[in-house]
């Protein structure tokens, strides 16, 4: 199977589904990311797309594909839709992840509008939660506690973030791993990433 994972921001990925993308790497599935900025606002874009690449290479992902926009500036518009759906044609994949609707930065608001519409023949399509996502009601959670040090050193990769939570003294590698416990605690395991599905085909 083919797995994309979308992504406004460098580390947007790592924090939502980095675990879910990891175990599926592990067993042979095709991991695939797209991130629309290289989050340029956030720090130097250079150091922050070597950052991306690095994680690619833990997360075990096949391809990176860029969007090319500046952040801050992702628009809801054709234009992003039909990016979206250009590496969807190129990738196939049967499985989606990308950034939930509500959210207080625009980029994650807009981007995950324009992937409703991209992938609306997509048979799984989830919602993933940041930092700053609002109102997340998760549906159905993948147990991370055998890839959590896989995921944290995805999220490690992003050296110049680690401090940049907005939280005295809260680095992102510990926001992490709160949220993996209080999703675990929900779903009754120890660790767990959430997601939000809006199709979700079992295959029985």
């Amino acid at each position: 199977m083919n797995v994309l994972a979308i992504g406004a921001h460098p580390d947007d990925i790592e924090y939502g589904c980095g675990g879910a993308l990891t175990a599926y790497a592990q067993k042979g599935h095709g991991v695939y990311l797209f991130v629309a900025t290289d989050g340029g606002l956030g720090g130097d874009s250079e150091v922050r797309r070597g950052e991306q690449e690095d994680s690619m290479l833990a997360i075990g992902a096949r391809e990176l594909f860029w969007g090319g926009y500046s952040d801050t500036e992702i628009p809801l518009n054709r234009e992003l839709i039909i990016r979206v759906e250009a590496v969807i044609e190129r990738v196939k994949p049967q499985m989606i992840f990308v950034n939930y609707t509500d959210d207080t930065h625009q980029d994650h608001r807009n981007l995950a509008q324009g992937t409703l519409s991209a992938t609306r023949y997509i048979p799984n399509f989830l919602f993933y939660e940041v930092p700053s996502t609002q109102n997340f009601m998760p549906n159905c959670y993948v147990d991370i506690q055998k890839v959590l040090d896989r995921k944290l050193a995805c999220l490690e990769s992003h050296r110049s973030q680690i401090m940049k939570t907005n939280i005295q003294d809260l680095t992102i590698l510990e926001s992490a791993v709160s949220c993996a416990n209080f999703r675990g605690i929900q779903a009754r395991v120890k660790y767990a990433e959430a997601f939000h599905s809006v199709r979700l085909l079992l295959d029985i």
